[in-house]
């Protein structure tokens, strides 16, 4: 299975991608990430943030796979605990589908996008850093996996 994390915001400290990426390879190969970075609009370009929001949810779309689950990360989703996000991972899993996580840049995300997903989870009711969003989501989703599979990484 698939899942692709899709994130407003190209460049990222280099203590960031180190951690994405030592959750990323303890990810069994048979639950893949990938992550798909797309450019964030400039803020300087004009507009409003609506304009914004519209432009990246466009860059989005594109980088959401055929068929994919759209799950959207945000302040206003349903606030899982590990368990939970472990049990909506074997669900996805079930389903066969790929799945996009989907990082909003710094205005948020787009109404009509908003609309699109399956499903809106919350990581924290804490305001995160788009930086820290991807560690923990990378973290959260490999605590999932091991869960899920008794793996003794997680503890009660």
């Amino acid at each position: 299975m698939l899942l692709r994390v899709i994130a407003v915001g190209l460049k990222m400290p280099g203590w960031v991608d180190e951690a994405v990426d030592t959750f990323t390879r303890r990810m069994p190969a048979e639950l893949r990430i990938e992550w798909k970075a797309v450019r964030a609009e400039p803020r300087e370009s004009g507009g409003s943030a609506a304009q914004w929001r519209e432009r990246e949810a466009q860059r989005i779309r594109e980088a959401v796979p055929p068929r994919a689950r759209l799950v959207l990360l945000d302040e206003r989703g349903a606030d899982l605990s590990s368990a939970r996000l472990a049990a909506r991972l074997s669900s996805w899993q079930q389903d066969g589908l790929a799945v996009a996580l989907v990082i909003g840049g710094p205005d948020g995300v787009d109404d009509a996008l908003r609309a699109q997903a399956a499903e809106t989870v919350r990581l924290s009711s804490l305001t995160l850093p788009h930086a820290l969003v991807r560690v923990v989501l990378a973290e959260q989703l490999y605590r999932a996996w091991s869960i899920n599979a008794g793996h003794p990484y997680h503890r009660e």
